[in-house]
């Protein structure tokens, strides 16, 4: 039987047929993801990040839009899907606002479609308002975070220019062991305590600062949010994806994996 063409196989690349079974495969340089069906750059590109930008009045508005092109630039480095990674995204200033959060856009482009819609709050600067928000709200299942059992990684990215009118202890502190990836990215008057106090371990690799906004660019560059199976162990690393030293094996173990599920006749 052709089960390719007789079931709804939702392969997103291409359906493959097997003796009473089927299977779905990817283009080259992609890897079939978690649900089998759908295709990524990554097999373990899947996360739900949040994204809290600085949108007090030091910043200023013509700078606020190159906040927006830094985002976009981390979007672009990474593999959004449903199935894949998640993006929301919170502005704050004297107040906290979630501008989408992480089931609202599946698809690169239409985040940063909404992301260069945001407008430009103003006024003051309260990170430890914003981290609390982060985790109460922007993690929750309500806004599209996936259950904590299915372990996808939660990544929360910080962008401020200056030093916080609040605490940011308390929050900083609970957002990592509830097990969140914290990065902190400053620029200009950002106080580098109080970012590497927002940082997760080793602070060294999720914490960036710079002098000057025109070169935030730089620091998106660089700016990889991946998760590699067995090197990182589940941590958030800053590499190329894809760029594990155990991809090779990994593949290898996707191609035992297939030749199992044929011997077996799985039906996915």
């Amino acid at each position: 039987m052709d089960m390719c063409n007789t079931v709804k196989h939702g392969c997103e690349y291409q359906c493959v047929n097997i003796p009473g079974s089927y299977y779905c495969i990817c283009p080259e340089g992609q890897l079939l993801q978690e649900d089998s069906k759908t295709c990524g750059t990554c097999k373990s590109a899947n996360i739900d990040l949040v994204l809290l930008i600085d949108g007090s009045k030091s910043v200023r508005p013509q700078n606020f839009e190159l906040v927006k092109k830094f985002v976009n630039q981390v979007v672009d480095s990474l593999d959004v899907s449903a199935h894949g990674t998640r993006v929301g995204l919170v502005q704050y200033s004297s107040r906290v606002r979630t501008e989408f959060p992480l089931n609202m856009y599946h698809t690169a482009e239409d985040i940063k479609a909404a992301v260069m819609k945001v407008d430009y709050m103003e006024k003051g600067t309260m990170t430890g308002l914003a981290l609390k928000h982060m985790l109460e709200n922007s993690f929750s299942e309500a806004e599209g975070a996936r259950p904590a059992s299915r372990n996808i990684p939660r990544v929360g990215l910080v962008f401020t220019d200056g030093r916080s009118q609040d605490d940011i202890s308390e929050y900083a502190k609970k957002a990592k062991e509830a097990g969140v990836t914290m990065y902190a990215v400053g620029v200009g008057k950002a106080v580098e305590d109080e970012l590497r106090e927002i940082a997760s371990e080793p602070v060294e690799k999720h914490f960036y600062y710079t002098t000057d906004f025109s070169a935030i660019n730089t620091i998106a560059e660089n700016f990889k949010l991946n998760v590699c199976p067995a090197e990182s162990q589940g941590e958030v690393a800053m590499k190329d994806p894809c760029a594990c030293e155990n991809l090779v094996e990994f593949q290898q173990a996707t191609i035992n994996s297939l030749d199992q599920l044929t011997q077996k006749h799985i039906l996915y």
